[in-house]
């Protein structure tokens, strides 16, 4: 089985649509646990309101407001999990029907998977958002004029899915890509690396250096793109003043490794 562990903070508009874009997968053989870095309780009723007649079992941790501590609450949902594999998203992101079944094809032993996302714009994002369901065929019968009006910043992706190969296969280590609103793991190997370094805290670089983790254990990184794009909802900016001083650690760890 699949957990899907869902990374959310006080946005429950976008988690509705989020979960309700999960509740229309192709294949339903996973879970999620709604990793919540202090959501106020509006975001607590959502969740007890949505289990009621979701397909699939939700479980909510929750944690209290101390400021960005995602790596925390990731490795308690990674506790948590029930699955062997691991597909991390973000509740401000919507999921295309197959993005199970996607996930399922490029998994692999010995593997890691970083997929990509779409890029919402604000108006195409509170378009959606005032939506009364999510729905992904409405969506899809628009892509081409988003796309042309600058609401999407890919088409193809979403028109096209690309099957596994190496040709997805990274021969080393890159920052580029990494997206921890997508990325995916054997539930085995997080718990090998101890999970999420809780360390950083503030907005920035926790996913890098989980994957670079991850690839220094010998794990060998997979491309998503062309398979599993989420669409991201757009969003002001977070606090990204830690961001520095996390991705200077993500380098010393590489140039440790390096020397």
């Amino acid at each position: 089985m699949i957990s899907v562990l869902l990374a959310t903070y006080n946005w429950p508009q976008a988690l509705k649509l989020c979960l309700e874009s999960l509740s229309t997968q192709t294949d339903l053989d996973f879970e999620i646990i709604i990793a919540d870095d202090g959501s106020a309780s509006d975001t607590k009723d959502l969740i007890e309101n949505t289990r009621k007649h979701f397909p699939v079992k939700i479980t909510h941790l929750w944690q209290e407001d101390q400021g960005f501590r995602k790596t925390r609450i990731l490795n308690q949902a990674i506790e948590a999990a029930c699955g062997d594999y691991l597909v991390f998203l973000d509740g401000d992101c919507l999921v295309q029907p197959d993005f199970i079944a996607q996930h399922r094809i490029l998994c692999e032993t010995k593997h890691l998977v970083t997929g990509s996302r779409v890029l919402l714009n604000d108006e195409l994002s509170k378009k959606l958002l005032s939506w009364p369901h999510w729905d992904f065929e409405k969506f899809s019968r628009n892509l081409l004029s988003y796309r042309l009006s600058g609401g999407i910043n890919k088409y193809w992706p979403l028109k096209i899915k690309l099957g596994n190969g190496a040709w997805r296969n990274y021969k080393k280590f890159v920052w580029r890509r990494i997206k921890g609103c997508n990325m995916a793991c054997w539930r085995s190997d997080a718990l090998a690396i101890g999970g999420f370094d809780e360390t950083m805290t503030g907005w920035g670089h926790e996913d890098a250096d989980f994957v670079f983790r991850l690839q220094n254990r010998g794990l060998i990184r997979r491309s998503g793109s062309w398979a599993t794009e989420v669409l991201h909802l757009y969003h002001r900016i977070n606090d990204q003043s830690n961001a520095a001083e996390n991705a200077r650690r993500v380098r010393e760890k590489i140039l440790a490794k390096a020397q």
